[in-house]
């Protein structure tokens, strides 16, 4: 096979995802043309496809330094954003973008490095150019579709979600997305569709992902009990699979507690920018509350960011695979808070919204890293999310998280997310004893029912002045890529109080385990 020969089928295997073959051919050349580029860059990618990203990197990095050209361009953005190197992978893949690239592929590359980035606007466009290229790919469609619906473009999401279903009926990650894209009603719902598919599905994982499906529209329906069935059955099935033990989460509060209770990461930070983190439970309105924030005129959200999670685990140096435990945060406690801080502003400051004087930082489990926060960053405003107990417990219970992230393990059983929530409360009850002042606990149901005093009370906490724009939030008209996209496109409204009533004898050890441990229910 001639070099040329080798370097399009090298490609043409990393293309439809044949890593080891592609490895085979990428060492072929390399052994033979230890001098060619090509040989570099196909070696470097090979590399990164069988996850070793840090020793593909360099490879594809001398490559494109020899010869930059579009498609080598795409792919060093593409590892540099693996390697979560966000400025530089940005920078990468918008100079690809303007270097004039044309095949689908790169063009597909560009905007997935976007949208891992938190762009996703700006990765509309090179997506649907790789769609106008190859109509027929699914992967291209249905990051289009999700793209469209991230920034509202909630018909043409629907449009091309079908069109992917059209070709690949079984597609569950097309049929979730279309499910939680808007509110579905009596004719207007695909709870045929999706009980026809699940009878045919027999992967694991696309079963759990059509019953999560099925389940959201049964409720929009108000066919509740079936609802829950599906859900039971996606949730036990995920427990299952992922072996989980609350006894992990249990230790991780354990040594964020003893950690913080004594004098730690002494010093005095890293001064200058005033990020706002919004934390709290998952599905308790941390999205309305980035929404409501980034309509000011000061202010930009800069999304769910790993910057803290991912600072602390490398101060930590620790070698577990999973980004927080128990070890990682006893190892990250004598870490100087200065350098913990310009850690975390390097990692964010690649998504601060261009024009804006401040930013949101709205993962939620952050409420982990309140201590290293204060520590780190001693002008950030913290602002707190709380939800009715029973309500944040089913609403974790119903909602498909990412399924490799181990924050939300807990979320597949009722009784393990009751057991969160209450280690939750406990250690929001300890950062406040810790950090008086600090923090501000924002209510869910307070917020619904007096909107513009805990607005104005919310602005007060992050130091900005009143701006009545911050009540029209709905009319943002930024990208959201949470599942609470639809419900904050909508005004404010008290639809999700009291869901957990619904099903209040599923929920009944829920809430005697919570009326044990002293949590009001009422």
């Amino acid at each position: 096979m001639t070099d040329e020969a080798t370097i399009k089928a090298a490609e043409a295997a990393l293309d439809r995802g044949d890593a080891a073959h592609a490895a085979a051919l990428a060492m072929a050349l390399y052994q033979r043309r230890p001098d060619l580029p090509d040989s570099w860059y196909l070696l470097g990618l090979a590399e990164a496809a069988a996850g070793r990203v840090s020793k593909g990197l360099p490879l594809v990095q001398r490559a494109v330094a020899s010869m930059p050209t579009p498609r080598r361009l795409a792919q060093y953005a593409r590892l540099l954003s693996l390697g979560r190197r966000d400025g530089e992978a940005g920078r990468i893949a918008r100079a690809a973008l303007a270097s004039g690239v044309d095949d689908a592929h790169s063009l597909d590359t560009i905007g997935c490095v976007l949208a891992r980035l938190g762009d996703h606007e700006g990765s509309y466009g090179p997506f649907k150019a790789a769609v106008d290229q190859a109509p027929e790919n699914a992967g291209f469609r249905f990051n289009l579709a999700a793209a469209c619906g991230f920034t509202g473009r909630v018909a043409a999401a629907q449009e091309h979600y079908e069109a992917l279903l059209a070709r690949e009926p079984k597609h569950a990650r097309a049929h979730y997305a279309l499910a939680i894209l808007k509110r579905h009603t009596a004719t207007d719902n695909h709870v045929d569709r999706l009980r026809a598919v699940l009878a045919e599905t027999t992967d694991k994982l696309d079963e759990m992902r059509i019953r999560y499906a099925l389940a959201k529209e049964l409720e929009d329906m108000g066919l509740d009990a079936e609802a829950y069935a599906q859900l039971a059955d996606a949730n036990d099935a995920r427990k299952r699979h992922l072996g989980y033990d609350f006894a992990s989460d249990a230790a991780l509060f354990d040594a964020i507690k003893a950690g913080f209770g004594a004098d730690v990461l002494p010093g005095a930070g890293f001064s200058g920018p005033a990020p706002i983190f919004v934390v709290g439970m998952p599905r308790t309105g941390t999205t309305l509350v980035d929404r409501i924030l980034s309509s000011h005129p000061e202010v930009g959200s800069a999304g769910e960011l790993q910057a803290m999670p991912l600072a602390v685990k490398e101060a930590a140096a620790t070698r577990s695979r999973i980004v927080v435990d128990a070890d990682t945060i006893s190892a990250s406690l004598n870490t100087d808070p200065a350098l913990l801080g310009e850690r975390y502003m390097e990692r964010a400051i690649p998504h601060w919204p261009t024009g804006k004087e401040r930013f949101v930082d709205k993962l939620p489990a952050n409420f982990l890293y309140i201590g290293h926060i204060l520590h780190a960053l001693p002008d950030a405003r913290i602002v707190c999310l709380r939800r009715h107990p029973m309500d944040t417990v089913w609403s974790n219970y119903k909602n498909l998280f990412a399924l490799s992230s181990s924050y939300y393990f807990y979320s597949n059983d009722l009784m393990d997310s009751a057991r969160y929530f209450a280690r939750f409360d406990r250690l929001m009850a300890f950062w406040q004893r810790r950090f008086p002042g600090r923090i501000l606990e924002l209510g869910y149901e307070a917020l619904v029912a007096d909107q513009e005093g805990e607005t104005r009370r919310l602005l007060q906490h992050c130091d900005l002045a009143w701006d009545a724009r911050t009540l029209a939030f709905h009319e943002n008209r930024a990208a959201v890529a949470t599942p609470s996209a639809a419900q904050v496109r909508r005004p404010i409204n008290a639809d999700a109080v009291g869901r957990w009533r619904v099903h209040a004898e599923a929920m009944a050890p829920v809430r005697r385990f919570f009326e044990a441990q002293g949590i009001d229910t009422g």
